[in-house]
């Protein structure tokens, strides 16, 4: 598996630095804290007692017509891969690999997030999001390498999504 951490951060299309510059031209907070690289949620939560707030998972999917989803779900939500295909309206529904990853979202495993949507220019993933999020006050996030978390409100990555042109898409699960 290739590396994600920021130690490998020049090889990527967009890189974290990118990212907070986004955050500051659209008046996003944020908390930056750095950790070591994360691939699980098991490996989240060995650092997750300085960062307050909600921690997520994210799911690159595909499905049999080669469609595209991002799904961010709380870390702790049990998602049922043989019934999410209805509630997303897709056909039955995979993991992507990491070659297809990366060229539509351009993260390495380990590093999924719908920040990395800014690399999507094709529009060629569809961005669902766990409604329970929506009240949250903050999530975590990696900015597009798995050694660092940003902690925003995902009410303020409205405008992140708009520069993007991805429309969340809020579901039960």
């Amino acid at each position: 598996m290739k590396d994600a951490s920021s130690k490998f951060k020049d090889t990527l299309p967009t890189s974290p630095e990118e990212i907070f510059a986004k955050f500051k031209e659209f008046n996003i907070k944020y908390t930056k804290f750095q950790h070591p690289p994360i691939f699980t949620v098991i490996d989240a939560k060995k650092c997750q007692s300085v960062m307050i707030g909600t921690h997520v998972k994210n799911l690159f999917l595909r499905d049999k017509k080669k469609r595209n989803f991002l799904l961010v779900a709380e870390q702790d939500t049990k998602i049922n891969m043989k019934t999410l295909h209805h509630k997303i309206s897709s056909d039955r529904l995979s993991f992507g690999s990491p070659d297809r990853l990366w060229q539509y979202l351009g993260v390495r495993p380990g590093a999924v997030s719908p920040l990395a949507l800014i690399n999507d220019i094709e529009m060629s993933v569809t961005l669902f999001i766990e409604d329970i999020l929506q009240s949250e006050h903050q999530i975590f996030l990696h900015p597009l390498v798995n050694d660092l978390s940003v902690g925003v409100k995902l009410n303020e990555l409205k405008a992140f999504f708009k520069f993007t042109g991805h429309q969340p898409n809020f579901i039960k699960l």
